[in-house]
């Protein structure tokens, strides 16, 4: 095999590829075998067949054909290999000149590793806001607190917006009683629209034994679209009781003895939270200013690649929630082009931040170890509910491991980077990056 490579920008390449009829030859025995073995000739015992009858069968242009589909990966690769190329995603193939007997000339675009000159993360300042945690914060804190420990007290008055009710239903349409349509003794929250449009407005003004009828379109089964008469009993109306603030609130609700502590803690937590923002903005604003200093350049066919997988992992999104791409843009407000410029956009921001940390890692020589290479997997397979082993089998299957590991190694650049660069707030104050180490041992803690 001979080879060539021309530079078609910083990101892409050309192999012009000459390969000899006689290496050809593996790869042509190769093929008459599979096709051999899935032909039957009369007379022929299956996978013996004389190469001459499968030419006379499936045509010589055939068994050729396949040849070359697979000699093509090959030589690729080990053109890759002799001129010591760090590619990006699928080669774009197109044979220059075959025929039978004679050499096999084609030619490769593929994306390539552009050379990157790095900035030193030690030069990167970054500003992000200040911390600042109102009372009216905390003070919501302590309502969501509330609200889980309430209670409910029967009363006798008619129901209110925030009562809850038992009710039984019934619904006709022109009389006749709807398939499913009636219920009995079913808790609902006034106000909550929970249930059937109008509900919420009947049941207002109602006390225990009354009675009432609306009209709501049905959404679903036999009678979709029509409009039924629902007839609604309140048995019982019960008011949300919410516990005092006080001290004893604290003790029942938290681990603390006094109101005041338990602020405290809430607040402080609250902080946390933000420290955790702060740190995710600063990493977010150091990527941009050396991708923007290094001014990486994005290949080409891997953002394609990137927003055609972006687009069907958005469409099948939309379709398990029964909907479709252009209900969708119907509901943004946007047309396809916007959302692939959009997609396009994001993909190349996601691209030029990849290279940026794979060349870091490449020049701080960062190494995964199975342990870390383990964590992650782990953690994967606890968000997509599947047990470890199985979920790394899948990813084997699929050929996505060596991305994991992509992703591994590249965290721990960013990592390093991180620890390197300079981050203050609005205000001046330096900000350390402890909230975020508390949070990931903490989310490490909570693994074992």
């Amino acid at each position: 095999m001979k080879s060539t490579v021309e530079t078609l920008s910083p990101t892409r390449v050309r192999l012009a590829i000459e390969v000899p009829f006689v290496e050809l030859e593996p790869s042509l025995r190769k093929a008459y075998r599979e096709i051999g073995s899935q032909v039957q000739v009369p007379g022929f015992r299956r996978g013996k067949v004389p190469t001459a009858v499968i030419d006379q069968r499936v045509g010589r242009g055939t068994v050729l054909n396949e040849a070359v589909q697979e000699a093509i990966p090959q030589n690729i690769l080990a053109a890759v290999r002799e001129h010591d190329l760090k590619t990006l995603g699928r080669p774009e193939v197109e044979i220059t000149e075959f025929n039978d007997g004679d050499s096999l000339n084609f030619t490769a675009e593929v994306d390539v590793r552009p050379e990157i000159t790095l900035p030193d993360p030690a030069t990167i300042e970054v500003t992000v806001d200040e911390i600042q945690v109102d009372d009216s914060e905390i003070d919501e804190q302590v309502k969501g607190l509330r609200e889980r420990f309430a209670t409910l007290k029967t009363v006798e008055r008619a129901a209110q917006e925030g009562d809850y009710v038992q009710i039984d239903l019934n619904a006709t349409v022109d009389g006749e009683d709807v398939p499913g349509g009636s219920a009995s003794n079913i808790s609902h929250e006034v106000g909550s629209k929970q249930l059937l449009p109008g509900l919420d407005e009947a049941v207002v003004g109602l006390a225990a034994g009354d009675s009432t009828t609306f009209s709501t379109q049905l959404v679903g089964g036999d009678f979709a679209g029509r409009d039924a008469e629902v007839a609604v009993t309140v048995r019982t109306v019960k008011e949300k009781e919410l516990p005092e603030l006080d001290d004893d609130f604290a003790q029942m609700a938290s681990e603390f003895d006094t109101i005041e502590e338990l602020r405290n803690d809430l607040r402080e937590r609250v902080v946390r939270g933000k420290q955790v923002e702060q740190i995710y903005a600063a990493r977010d604003k150091a990527l941009e200013q050396m991708v923007a200093a290094a001014e990486v350049p994005a290949p080409e066919g891997v953002v394609r690649e990137e927003v055609e997988s972006r687009k069907a992992a958005m469409v099948d999104q939309l379709e398990r929630i029964g909907a479709s791409l252009e209900e969708y843009l119907a509901a943004e407000e946007k047309t396809e082009e916007q959302i692939d410029a959009e997609l396009t956009e994001a993909a190349t921001d996601g691209v030029k931040i990849q290279l940026l940390l794979d060349t870091l890692a490449d020049a701080d020589d960062v190494q995964v170890s199975d342990d870390e290479f383990g964590h992650e997997i782990v953690h994967r397979a606890q968000r997509a509910g599947m047990a470890p082993q199985q979920y790394y089998d899948q990813l084997v299957r699929s050929g996505a491991a060596t991305a994991v590991f992509g992703d591994v190694r590249r965290g721990k650049a960013l990592a390093s980077v991180m620890e390197k660069i300079k981050i203050k707030d609005s205000a001046g104050n330096e900000v350390a990056l402890d909230a975020l180490r508390a949070q990931n041992e903490a989310e490490h803690d909570h693994q074992h």
